[in-house]
């Protein structure tokens, strides 16, 4: 018992000598220049900024870009996707739809090879059926 007395003696003695406030949470007494309420746990002010000085951001986010597709990604020519399309159904064997994208060699290729065997001209009408209209080569 007499320990509880001393020390509730010295907490009383503490609690006279130092200035105190109020927490505005929960109404407890703590000290003047506490920031976190001893008591419940809750801030009770804004922390102090430290001296360094914390330099200013400033993002600049002005993105100009108009988005104009001037020919594809990588500069390509633009293609009508029905004219290919037709090209390969009518000449497709004979590469007319390859010659059509600018892609000679592989027009001669289908030339000589009636169209990779016809596999190739099947391949290439269903690749051209689900491109964009216009498709960039």
């Amino acid at each position: 018992m007499e320990n509880k007395d001393i020390n509730q003696d010295q907490f009383t003695k503490r609690e006279n000598s130092e200035p105190q406030k109020f927490c505005k949470h929960c109404g407890g007494k703590i000290p003047v220049d506490a920031v976190v309420c001893t008591l419940c746990g809750r801030q009770v002010e804004d922390f102090k900024q430290s001296s360094i000085q914390q330099p200013n951001v400033v993002i600049n986010n002005s993105n100009n870009n108009s988005n104009i597709n001037a020919g594809g990604m990588n500069g390509g020519r633009v293609k009508d996707k029905w004219v290919a399309l037709l090209l390969c159904i009518f000449l497709g064997v004979f590469g007319g739809h390859k010659f059509y994208e600018g892609k000679v060699l592989l027009g001669i290729v289908y030339l000589f090879t009636a169209g990779l065997f016809g596999i190739g001209v099947f391949i290439d009408f269903v690749c051209l059926l689900f491109k964009p209209n216009p498709y960039y080569v």
